[in-house]
């Protein structure tokens, strides 16, 4: 990729560029250098967007769920054999390392294959003489025109945590990725074209808050899908809701991992590593808070800070690295300003990140920083109430498993979390009382997989749906229910009370 490419918008089946000649810089995070401009699309584009959606809608809704099948699966193939292409995108300008990418690609691709179930999906429901010669049955119908809009971490998964089930369920959809990140949702969207689909059901358009805005006052915009932060989802969801479009509208995080005294430390650690360094911590569900609970805290802190000192940190292309740079030098800078905002604070860095350099060739100028450590972090403290979405794990110490799990309860954030522990009892406990919508027992990072359906609580989540799974059918679709009589030649005649089916 260089300086000049273009990136355009996918409109109708085809690249459009935007007369408006607005754009904005993408970068390659591993040099600093910019690789590309994006076009930041006018409203005017938006609606040419969502007009090619709405002439493609009729004729997609009368489509045989079967044949809609048939094109998702062939979709699934040509994801498979170009998976390892999606990943080097991925890579080149989120900067996250490439087995990462590729784990991203397949669990997008996972809920492809979900969708490719749909003709089962959309089965309703039968019940037959619930009256004398009355039958009621229920359908579940497309809801329209749908958008989505994405965020920079997950630039292909999360896309394809909306989209295919929207469009296996009949709708049409407008997918609005992240501009720092754009490149993958148009190679994503040309495999589909590939595979099948018709021109206008799915549609990418690249833009800021203006982009967003157009989607959300349309009223031919029927839902409106969202990930994250919570500031950002929080208005989305009001905004759209006010628009009379339906919304599920995914926020922050904060996700927090209970070591008990009694797990097996080393496992703990690995999970920690993984869960909090990986991607750079730029994941909704990564691990920023570890909860120590009674003795735990000493023997999780002598493990666990050799082991944050020793990260490989590199470019993304390089097999041997284990963290990648941030997306760019602004979310860096933002990320740093957290770090020093613990220091001020009273928390404990027990590894300083801060300075990391990668002197390699090339490379010197790459939005890169160490993995940062804090031990003895308070709730009252900036970095333990805000997510602050970078490579920084804060470490708070509990008394009792008891505390543990009202520390937890008592933020505002409700997402993900997990324990570590040995203890039946113990794990049995904390997923009943933990008022977190996911939740792992020795797993660091419980996303369901793509036929459950992912989503948190509390101000991690607006609306009542959460993405893909039995809850993505719910939400792109629009319940119907019929009764109907045939009567035999028999006339009743007018009847002035409410039916009852006596």
């Amino acid at each position: 990729m260089t300086a000049s490419q273009q990136i355009h918008h996918f409109i109708n089946g085809r690249a459009y560029a935007d007369p408006d000649g607005r754009t904005g810089a993408v970068y390659n995070p591993a040099t600093g250098e910019i690789a590309a401009s994006v076009a930041l699309a006018a409203p005017a584009t938006v609606e040419r967007a969502i007009a090619a959606a709405e002439a493609a809608l009729p004729g997609w809704a009368a489509t045989p769920p079967l044949r809609r099948a048939r094109v998702l699966f062939k979709f699934k193939d040509l994801l498979d054999q170009n998976a390892d292409k999606l990943a080097a995108i991925i890579t080149a300008e989120h900067g996250k390392v490439l087995s990462d990418a590729a784990g991203e690609v397949t669990r997008g691709i996972e809920v492809v294959e979900f969708a490719c179930g749909i003709p089962h999906l959309l089965k309703g429901e039968y019940s037959e003489n619930v009256g004398t010669n009355i039958d009621t049955y229920s359908i579940r119908q497309p809801v329209g025109v749908c958008a989505g809009i994405t965020p920079f971490n997950f630039p292909a998964m999360v896309g394809m945590w909306m989209f295919p089930v929207a469009i296996a369920c009949g709708n049409t959809f407008i997918w609005k990725p992240s501009e720092r990140d754009p490149s993958a949702a148009l190679f994503i969207a040309d495999l589909f074209k590939q595979a099948g689909l018709p021109d206008g059901v799915l549609n990418v358009v690249h833009g800021d808050k203006g982009a967003v805005d157009a989607l959300l006052h349309d009223k031919r915009v029927s839902a409106i899908s969202f990930v994250g932060s919570t500031p950002i989802a929080h208005y989305i969801y009001e905004t759209a809701a006010r628009n009379g479009k339906r919304v599920q509208a995914l926020g922050g995080a904060k996700n927090h991992m209970v070591v008990m005294p009694d797990a097996d430390m080393d496992q703990a650690v690995d999970a920690l590593m993984g869960a909090a360094y990986g991607s750079a911590g730029e994941r909704c569900m990564a691990i920023s808070v570890a909860v120590a609970v009674g003795d735990a805290g000493e023997k999780l802190m002598q493990k666990l800070k050799p082991r944050v000192e020793a990260l490989k940190i590199g470019p993304g292309t390089d097999h041997e690295s284990e963290m990648g740079p941030l997306v760019t030098r602004d979310h860096l800078n933002k990320v740093l300003s957290y770090v020093d905002a613990g220091l001020k604070e009273g928390a404990q860095l027990v590894v300083d990140g801060r300075n990391f350099k990668l002197n390699r060739q090339g490379y010197e100028d790459g939005f890169y920083m160490g993995g940062c450590l804090f031990d003895h972090v308070k709730p009252d403290m900036t970095i333990y109430r805000e997510e602050i979405f970078g490579p920084v794990l804060c470490v708070v110490r509990a008394d009792n498993f008891d505390s543990a799990v009202d520390l937890i309860n008592n933020h505002q954030f409700g997402n993900g979390t997990a324990v570590f522990t040995r203890d039946g009892d113990c794990a049995r406990t904390f997923v009943n009382k933990i008022q977190v919508g996911m939740v792992g027992v020795n797993v660091p990072i419980p996303v369901p997989v793509a036929f459950h359906s992912f989503g948190g609580w509390k101000d991690s989540v607006f609306g009542a749906h959460g993405m893909h799974g039995p809850e993505g059918i719910h939400f792109y679709t629009r319940l119907k229910t019929v009764t109907s009589r045939w009567p035999a030649g028999v006339r009743e005649g007018a009847q002035f009370v409410m039916p009852t089916m006596k």
